[in-house]
């Protein structure tokens, strides 16, 4: 099947595919990375806040939201399925929401915090680690941030 990419708020999703969205990030966050967080943070509904998500037939394979901080934009939430991995879907997602940010304002930092072990993948879309190692969840993270001087999330 095709994978498909798509961006909508969260009152504009379709509640089965809303459940599956966050039914992806409870499975990566919570369960597989014993993490136990409130995922349901109530940034998903602020006014402004975008999801995205691939889908193939049917099911979310990668998952992503772009928020809007008063510092900027703030992409987080990042989460694939175990068997979407090593297919490049998440990238291709992550290009996408990168994309998105600067639709939305390209003059704009775009921020994250990413688990420590992936600041090497977020650095491929112009990420750069802007602040100290923190723990979450007894998991290492560093926040990261993204110049509004780079202009194309392909370019990396």
């Amino acid at each position: 099947m095709t994978i498909e990419y798509h961006r909508a708020g969260a009152a504009d999703c379709d509640p089965i595919t809303l459940y599956r969205i966050l039914w992806l990030r409870v499975r990566v966050f919570v369960v597989e990375q014993k993490a136990a967080y409130d995922d349901l943070d109530g940034r998903d509904i602020e006014p402004g806040t975008e999801l995205l998500w691939a889908e193939e037939d049917g099911e979310v394979l990668a998952t992503a939201r772009i928020l809007r901080d008063g510092d900027g934009l703030r992409i987080g939430r990042v989460a694939t399925a175990t068997e979407a991995r090593s297919r490049g879907v998440a990238s291709e997602l992550m290009i996408r929401a990168v994309e998105r940010c600067l639709e939305l304002d390209a003059a704009a930092d775009i921020r994250l915090d990413a688990q420590a072990h992936l600041t090497g993948w977020y650095g491929r879309f112009g990420f750069e680690v802007d602040g100290e190692l923190y723990l979450e969840d007894d998991i290492s993270h560093l926040p990261m941030r993204r110049s509004p001087a780079l202009q194309s999330a392909r370019g990396r």
